[in-house]
């Protein structure tokens, strides 16, 4: 728990840096800035489970969220069996997220079942660094299944720096039919709609009962700025706190920093852990 709340880090990358391109490290250290991520990390730039877990812990996180992601063309390969022995460590604070790439993965469903096999408590996609439509009915495959297994869907939402990054594939309009044609299934857009579609993102979050907003790689005091025409304590209650983790000033530092909005009691809970455990099978919070 952080402050007496509990806290849920529904966005948290821990790769093994020798799978990522230079691109990722730079902008680990780069955004992270003094915040000390590398000391969960041993020599060879593998996460240490006991190191990794009790910097989660002095973070007050009681639940994080592994990404994996397959994007070769942007940041590199982060298999989803490199975060197994953290989950193994400590299964209690930390679930993996499943990851597919529809340019790598075939059949998707397939793909998609394996990984929820493994435990894995929701499927993320990231068309803008896959290069690839997220409302393609392609990936309707992998959709069906997250319908059938009762697991949220995370899309990547606005821009990246990355080199190889696609940002018009970030546009959160592109998952509109998705959101239509599957009601049953949550979608989580990641980032918000940064950038150029703050608007569009929260529009939809609030018109559309299936639409959430995760808050990873947004600094929480610049959150009235980006969504200024809309009721911000409205809206955070389709909101779930990620930091982006390692990319951060620190996790504890992003929620404080929520919490200094002022919201109610009732929102920031709902922000901080409440609403990801709406969301997320299994989390127990």
């Amino acid at each position: 728990m952080l402050d007496g709340m509990p806290l849920v880090d529904a966005h948290v990358h821990a790769p093994r840096l020798a799978t990522l391109k230079p691109a990722w490290r730079e902008w680990a250290v780069r955004f992270a800035s003094r915040y000390d991520w590398r000391a969960a990390y041993d020599e060879d730039g593998v996460p240490v489970p006991a190191l990794f877990d009790a910097l989660f812990e002095r973070e007050g996180v009681d639940r994080a969220l592994l990404f994996c992601e397959y994007s070769p063309r942007a940041t590199g390969i982060q298999s989803i069996e490199d975060n197994l022995p953290l989950v193994e460590h400590n299964p209690v604070r930390f679930r993996l997220v499943a990851n597919v790439n529809p340019h790598l993965h075939h059949p998707l469903a397939a793909e998609v079942e394996r990984q929820l096999d493994l435990g894995a408590v929701a499927l993320k996609i990231h068309p803008v660094h896959g290069a690839f439509d997220p409302g393609d009915k392609e990936l309707y495959a992998a959709y069906h299944v997250c319908a059938d297994r009762g697991v949220p869907v995370i899309v990547h939402t606005g821009s990246s720096t990355f080199p190889g990054a696609r940002a018009r594939f970030g546009d959160p309009a592109l998952m509109l039919d998705p959101v239509d044609d599957f009601p049953g299934v949550n979608f989580v857009f990641a980032h918000g709609g940064r950038g150029w579609w703050y608007d569009t993102a929260a529009f939809l979050a609030q018109s559309k009962p299936n639409v959430w907003l995760d808050l990873a790689g947004l600094p929480p005091a610049k959150l009235p700025e980006y969504y200024a025409r809309f009721d911000l304590p409205r809206l955070a209650s389709r909101m779930v706190f990620g930091t982006d983790w390692p990319g951060i000033p620190g996790v504890a530092h992003n929620a404080r920093a929520l919490a200094a909005l002022g919201w109610s009691g009732e929102v920031l809970r709902g922000v901080l852990s409440g609403n990801a455990a709406k969301l997320f099978p299994g989390l127990n919070i």
